[in-house]
C-alpha cells in the first residue's frame, strides 16, 4: 500500500490547516508530529470519485489520529467515460450531479436524519482546480459485524424514516429537476452503453458468458430492455421523496463503537425518486462487491420493503407496501439488471464472480415479472 503525502497533490494541506483538522477530530488543540497518506483499497464505481485516501499520524504528545479524504471530480475526468456511448457523453458529463455528495452536510439533510442514522463529521471542504472538491472528514472506525437479515431490515427502516422526512412537495419542487431525472439519466448513460454489449453476439462467446446461464440471461435482458420506458413511467407515478441515493451496505457504515447505528456516506441522486428506491442498492451492494452470494438475495429482499414501509410510517408518511416494492424492483432493473455484468473486465474478473453477477441479473429479471406494467 502506498504511504506518502505526495498522493495528495493539490489537496495537500499546509501545517496549520492539518493541525486545525486534527484538533477538531480529537476535540482538543494539538500539534502534529508526523503523518502519512494511504490509498483506501476500495474500487469506487462512481464517475464523481477521483480519490479515496486515509491520512493518519501522531500528535506531538503521542496520540494517534486519522482523517479520511475523498476527492470529488467532474465526470469529464472519469477513467470509465468510454463506457458511455460517444453520442451521449457530452450530455452525460454536463448533467451528471458530481457534487451531490455535498448535500450530506446541508442543514435540511441533517435535520431529516432519524435517530440511529448520521453522516461523518465534515472537517473541511476545499475547492480544487479543474472542477474537483476535496472533502476532509471523520474517518469512521468500522466494526466487523456482518450484514445479517435483521441488520438489512434495520437499515431499511432508517432509510424509510429518512424518506418520510424528505417527501414534502415544496422540498421536492426545490430540486429544480423533474421526477425521475436521476434514473432516466442513468439509463441514457451506463445502461444504454450496456445495451450495445447485450446485442454484440461476439462478446457473448467469451467463456464466462457463453454458458447456459449466460445465454438465458442475455435473452432475458434483451426482452427486459424493451420494458425500460414503461418501468421508468411506473416509477414516475409512484410517491416520491429525496433518497440517500446510493444506499448500499458499503455506504452505510457500522461504527465499531456504535454498532446499533449507521453512518451514511456517498450521498447521490439528490432528486425526486420513487419512495423505496434506496432498497435496490441496499439489496445488491454486497453481491456487486463479491462479499455475498446471489443466493442470499431472496431472504433479504423479503425483509426490506416491510421494514422500509414501517419506517416511512414511523416518520409520519403514508405509502403502501406494494408501492415500495415496485420502487425497489423498478430501480433494481434500471440500476443493476443490465450493469451488473462487467463487460469491460471479462478477462480480469474470475469466472465465478461473473457467474454470480449473471445470477444477480437473473434474480432481478424474475422480480421484474411482478411489476404492475
Amino acid at each position: 500500500m502506498e504511504s506518502t503525502p505526495d498522493l495528495l497533490g493539490d489537496a495537500r494541506p499546509d501545517a496549520h490547516e492539518l493541525a486545525r483538522m486534527v484538533s477538531t477530530a480529537l476535540h482538543r488543540e494539538v500539534a502534529v508530529a508526523r503523518w502519512v497518506v494511504e490509498r483506501v483499497p476500495y474500487e469506487a464505481g462512481s464517475p464523481a470519485t477521483a480519490a479515496l485516501l486515509r491520512v493518519r499520524g501522531c500528535t506531538t504528545d503521542g496520540e494517534d489520529w486519522s482523517l479520511f479524504l475523498k476527492v470529488l471530480q467532474h465526470p469529464r475526468h472519469w477513467s470509465g467515460l468510454d463506457r458511455v456511448p460517444p453520442q451521449l457523453r457530452a450530455e452525460f458529463t454536463d448533467s451528471f450531479p458530481w457534487r451531490a455528495e455535498l448535500a450530506a452536510w446541508n442543514p435540511e439533510f441533517l435535520r431529516a436524519l432519524p435517530e440511529g442514522l448520521r453522516v461523518p463529521r465534515l472537517y473541511r471542504p476545499v475547492e480544487l482546480p479543474a472542477d474537483r472538491v476535496a472533502l476532509w472528514m471523520e474517518d469512521i472506525a468500522v466494526g466487523d459485524q456482518t450484514w445479517s437479515v435483521p441488520r438489512f431490515a434495520r437499515a431499511a427502516g432508517l432509510l424509510g424514516q429518512l424518506a418520510a422526512n424528505r417527501c414534502d412537495a415544496e422540498l421536492l419542487a426545490s430540486c429544480g429537476v423533474p421526477v425521475g431525472f436521476g434514473v432516466r439519466k442513468y439509463v441514457d448513460g451506463p445502461v444504454t452503453g450496456v445495451l450495445f454489449a447485450l446485442r454484440d453476439r461476439a462478446l457473448w462467446l467469451h467463456p464466462s458468458l457463453n454458458t447456459q446461464l449466460g445465454r438465458q440471461v442475455r435473452g432475458d435482458l434483451l426482452e427486459l430492455a424493451v420494458r425500460i420506458p414503461s418501468i421508468l413511467d411506473l416509477l414516475d407515478g409512484l410517491p416520491q421523496a429525496l433518497p440517500h441515493g446510493d444506499a448500499s451496505p458499503q455506504n452505510l457504515l457500522v461504527p465499531r463503537d456504535e454498532p446499533d447505528s449507521l453512518v451514511a456516506i456517498d450521498i447521490a441522486f439528490q432528486c425526486p425518486l420513487a419512495v423505496g428506491s434506496d432498497l435496490a442498492q441496499l439489496l445488491v451492494g454486497l453481491v456487486h462487491a463479491g462479499e455475498m452470494p446471489a443466493r442470499a438475495l431472496p431472504e433479504i429482499h423479503a425483509a426490506l420493503a416491510p421494514a422500509f414501509t414501517a419506517g416511512f410510517t414511523a416518520g409520519g408518511g403514508s405509502v403502501r407496501l406494494d408501492e415500495v416494492r415496485a420502487a425497489e424492483i423498478g430501480n433494481l432493473v434500471v440500476r443493476s439488471a443490465f450493469t451488473s455484468i462487467p463487460f469491460d473486465r471479462l478477462d480480469r474478473v474470475p469466472a465465478a464472480e461473473i457467474a454470480s453477477r449473471l445470477e444477480l441479473s437473473r434474480f432481478i429479471v424474475e422480480l421484474a415479472g411482478d411489476l404492475p406494467l
